[in-house]
């Protein structure tokens, strides 16, 4: 039940580091990295609202978290396969 904590945990925590590194600040890829933690942590809490459960912790606190690593980790690779797309279409010269 508490999956959505750790794209959130995720997402206030890489805000802080964009606000903090100098090079971070105006790279399109940490923005994108940003919106897309934050909108899996919004799914999440949405998901939870719709079903009533927001505070509830579950039986298993353990794997609810390891649910919510795993939505991480895929909200990680597909915004590494987005950059990689991205710098490759930039690379590629205009027909």
């Amino acid at each position: 039940m508490t999956c959505y904590a750790v794209p959130l945990a995720a997402a206030i925590v890489h805000y802080v580091m964009r606000r903090n590194i100098t090079d971070w600040k105006e790279n399109k890829y940490h923005f994108w990295l940003n919106l897309l933690l934050a909108g899996g942590a919004i799914f999440g809490v949405i998901d939870h609202l719709w079903n009533g459960e927001i505070f509830l912790i579950g039986d298993n606190l353990i794997l609810d978290l390891l649910l919510g690593v795993t939505i991480t980790t895929v909200i990680v690779l597909i915004w590494d396969m987005l950059v990689i797309m991205d710098r490759k279409t930039s690379l590629e010269p205009s027909k």
